[in-house]
């Protein structure tokens, strides 16, 4: 058994500047769209509940079909991605 224990950067001191914001629901977006490439192209479709077996997926949808709870989790993972570049002393800029 794996010993592996995450320790992923401490972003709490971390503010995302003002401007930064409109690339968050895009960044979410790409997010769920990578997930979904994925899956499908791993031979996953759409299904209303989740089967492993089938392969099958509820979150097989457009970004703006998710429950509001798939939506946060994928902007959660841009935020902190950027979060993290800025924390790394990297700037964004458009």
């Amino acid at each position: 058994m794996s010993t592996y224990t995450p320790k992923p950067a401490d972003l709490s001191d971390v503010n995302l500047p003002a401007e930064l914001e409109p690339l968050i629901e895009q960044m979410a977006k790409n997010v769920h769209d990578v997930w979904a490439q994925s899956r499908i192209s791993d031979g996953w479709r759409y299904g209303p509940e989740r089967n492993d077996e089938r392969k099958e997926h509820p979150c097989l949808v457009e970004y703006d079909e998710l429950p509001d709870s798939e939506r946060e989790y994928d902007r959660n993972t841009a935020i902190g991605t950027l979060k993290l570049i800025l924390k790394l002393g990297f700037t964004i800029e458009k």
